[in-house]
């Protein structure tokens, strides 16, 4: 399997939609914090408008200028999805998704790959993680980030039933990110 790597574009905006929507329902649907599919379901239907399409297009597009958003592709297919954010005082990983049928096949590593190139080496990188999603928490680990012990809940993460879905952070040290920008 032949896997492209590289920047979006605009006109990537709404296969990149897609990708996380899939991902979304794969993932985060839970019985213990009432996350239903349902929930994920109502979440995208307005996501999926022309004008959130456009709104979305426009945002991949001046992406360049405080962070990167990476695409995998493979056979002419969106697949996979990367964001990282690059604020003050630290990097924000703010999603790797990729669809269910190509999870394990080291597309998720090498979106990282690539956006960890966009990292500034003097900060640290942090990433939220729900807390049931234990197949993240384990893909993180093995990137060296670490559990910083934060728990909480954003209210951008609250579902149609008022459910939110629980997250936990993660960071990777500075000194790790020299070392995975160098490698």
């Amino acid at each position: 399997m032949n896997i492209e790597i590289r920047d979006a574009i605009p006109s990537d905006a709404e296969a990149s939609l897609f990708v996380r929507y899939k991902a979304w329902l794969a993932i985060y649907p839970n019985a213990e914090h009432n996350i239903t599919v349902e929930d994920i379901e109502e979440r995208f239907k307005a996501q999926f408008s022309e004008e959130k399409l456009v709104e979305l297009a426009e945002q991949i597009d001046t992406m360049k200028k405080n962070g990167r958003y990476v695409v995998a592709v493979v056979d002419e297919k969106i697949v996979g999805i990367c964001l990282l954010l690059r604020e003050e005082d630290k990097s924000q990983l703010r999603s790797i998704y990729v669809l269910p049928e190509y999870q394990g096949k080291g597309i998720g590593k090498a979106l990282w790959n690539e956006v960890r190139k966009s990292i500034d080496p003097d900060k640290d990188t942090f990433v939220d993680v729900a807390i049931y999603n234990t197949n993240a928490i384990g893909f993180y680990s093995n990137l060296g980030f670490k559990d910083t012990g934060r728990r909480f809940s954003n209210p951008r993460l609250t579902m149609k039933n008022g459910s939110v879905i629980p997250e936990m952070e993660m960071r990777l040290d500075k000194t790790k990110s020299k070392e995975a920008s160098s490698s």
